[in-house]
């Protein structure tokens, strides 16, 4: 394998530091670039001493200025509390975000590759969601923000693509969870979780029948590689687990595989909020030749012995 001098920004977060992992772990010269409005140092301080990993500390809403071989656009806040609580924010996050990471990858032919989201699907009229769906999206709800802003970020890559010859790879990612998830971030697994070994009640939002397919990261960052150093497809590509689960199973699933004597119980469900979401994956299969391997017992099992070793 060819080394390359790759940039990830939103590095430190929760996907971006696993990616910086495993691409230091293949030799790679990796620079990892994050504000740290959600990702946290924490995340990335056992690579801070290897000789192919840098730590830049920048909000890629401005303008950055390096050579590079290949870039992960991740930066952008993924929990509805995060980006909820400053949208504008979020929304020139994620748009500023392109226009930088795709004015940097034409000046330097460089790959790069956006961190698109299952959220551009909105409340899905299909089922499962295909690539080639183009949504069901409120674009002045409380979430769109973050939907909106991903599809422009989406329109922004292909763009260029189309206009600069820009090298783009575009993956769309559902529910993924695993170790260093942000505590607080809101997001269900990690709720249940550490609502369940705090001993406090689980909070359902809405019936609990609404369904997710939960994604282990190991999975997911694995397919977002091989994305990347494809050339067979640019995208947009599905990236997650077809496996679909109720949030009420889930929530037993977590109070199970914790030992908590939490109770459930319901809340009205927010705004915006998707009833189903499950990925079509056969272009992956297809294209990638991925699918996911790890089930959700043995990911939330993972994912569990993190928070009970990291919560404070």
């Amino acid at each position: 394998m060819k080394m390359k001098r790759i940039l990830v920004t939103g590095g430190a977060g929760f996907l971006g530091s696993h990616l910086c992992e495993r691409l230091t772990e293949q030799g790679h010269d990796v620079i990892c670039l994050d504000n740290y409005f959600t990702g946290r140092k924490k995340n990335v301080e056992h690579l801070i001493d290897k000789r192919n990993f840098e730590l830049m500390r920048h909000d890629v809403a401005f303008p950055i200025y390096l050579e590079v071989d290949q870039i992960y656009s991740l930066a952008c806040p993924a929990s509805p509390i995060h980006y909820q609580y400053n949208a504008v924010k979020t929304i020139k996050t994620s748009v500023m975000g392109a226009i930088n990471v795709l004015g940097l990858a034409k000046r330097v032919k460089a790959r790069v590759l956006q961190a698109s989201t299952s959220e551009v699907y909105g409340d899905p009229q299909e089922h499962p969601q295909k690539e080639t769906y183009w949504g069901n999206v409120n674009p002045i709800g409380l979430r769109s923000c973050y939907d909106e802003g991903k599809r422009v970020a989406e329109t922004l890559f292909f763009d260029y693509h189309r206009m600069n010859n820009v090298d783009i790879r575009v993956i769309r990612i559902f529910n993924t969870y695993g170790p260093r998830m942000h505590p607080n971030d809101g997001r269900v697994v990690s709720n249940f979780i550490v609502q369940a070994l705090r001993g406090n009640d689980i909070t359902i939002y809405g019936d609990g029948e609404q369904t997710r397919s939960f994604c282990y990261v190991d999975d997911l960052i694995e397919g977002m590689m091989r994305l990347m150093n494809t050339d067979s497809v640019i995208g947009p590509v599905n990236v997650g687990n077809p496996g679909e689960f109720t949030i009420k199973q889930l929530a037993e699933q977590v109070i199970y595989f914790t030992g908590s004597k939490s109770k459930i119980i319901y809340k009205p469900l927010p705004s915006d909020d998707p009833r189903q979401r499950r990925p079509d994956i056969s272009l992956a299969k297809e294209k990638l030749g991925w699918e996911p391997v790890v089930p959700l017992n043995e990911g939330l099992i993972k994912t569990i012995e993190y928070f009970r070793d990291n919560l404070e």
